[in-house]
């Protein structure tokens, strides 16, 4: 039932939010701090988060919520989404390019500022990460699930290195960001909703300023190697895995 009541939630969210963004968009309503935009993701996410029965925890050690910034989370079930969506200012994601073909939902979440992202595409993929840039320089929070995936468990994996040329190109401040709980509402391969809490650990932030293209390996292997200490030091979660997705894709 709890399953049913969220797919409606979500539905009639979408039904109530996206029109006006859309409308927003082609008579080019500019981008700002609580405008149409902000407010209708960020209303659409509570909606959902609301229906699910979540109770969201957050512990922010970074100090630059509401500036421009690339969050870099873990990822493991689409509830990471809506309580980062229902949690953070003025903010924005980088998704897989296939959300974009759902009616309605994906039209509405590129008028809000959705960066779509090819990952079959490196060139293309590229070309979305300069597009977050520039929402970044405008004073936007990007969120980037640099894992490529939802994993099924809270172990971290390897991190694929475009997030973080995103980052240089910005020249702004990656926030490590952990989500905990949301496996547990809706874990990957599963479409049944469970209430329960979610909880959101935004740690201190790593500085890109004066780095460049040479910089991305060490930037994902610190990055990485604070979120998985986190996540031991947090959820006694170990992991083995190495820091940088060996795939010759970076995006």
């Amino acid at each position: 039932m709890r399953t049913l009541w969220v797919a409606v939630i979500l539905a009639v969210g979408t039904l109530i939010y996206a029109p006006p963004v859309i409308i927003a968009r082609l008579l080019r309503v500019p981008d700002r701090e609580n405008g149409i935009y902000e407010i209708a993701m960020r209303r659409w996410a509570r909606m959902v988060v609301w229906a699910a029965g979540i109770s969201i925890h957050v512990r922010d050690e970074s100090g630059v919520r509401g500036a421009g910034a690339v969050y870099i989370s873990n990822h493991v079930s689409w509830f990471d989404v809506f309580a980062l969506a229902a949690t953070l200012p003025r903010y924005s994601f980088v998704a897989k390019a296939e959300l974009k073909r759902i009616p309605l939902f994906g039209a509405g979440a590129k008028a809000a500022g959705v960066v779509f992202l090819d990952r079959g595409n490196r060139k293309a993929a590229f070309k979305s990460y300069e597009t977050a840039a520039e929402e970044v320089h405008k004073g936007r929070a990007i969120v980037v699930f640099p894992e490529g995936t939802r994993g099924h468990d809270y172990h971290l994996r390897p991190f694929k290195k475009g997030p973080f040329v995103l980052a240089i190109a910005a020249q702004s401040p990656i926030v490590p960001t952990l989500v905990h709980g949301a496996r547990e509402v809706m874990p990957k391969g599963s479409f049944r909703v469970r209430p329960g809490p979610i909880h959101i650990h935004f740690l201190p932030p790593v500085l890109t300023t004066g780095c460049d293209y040479e910089h991305r390996a060490e930037l994902v292997e610190r990055v990485w190697r604070q979120m998985a200490d986190a996540m031991k030091a947090e959820y006694d979660v170990m992991t083995s895995e190495h820091p940088i997705a060996t795939s010759s894709k970076d995006a």
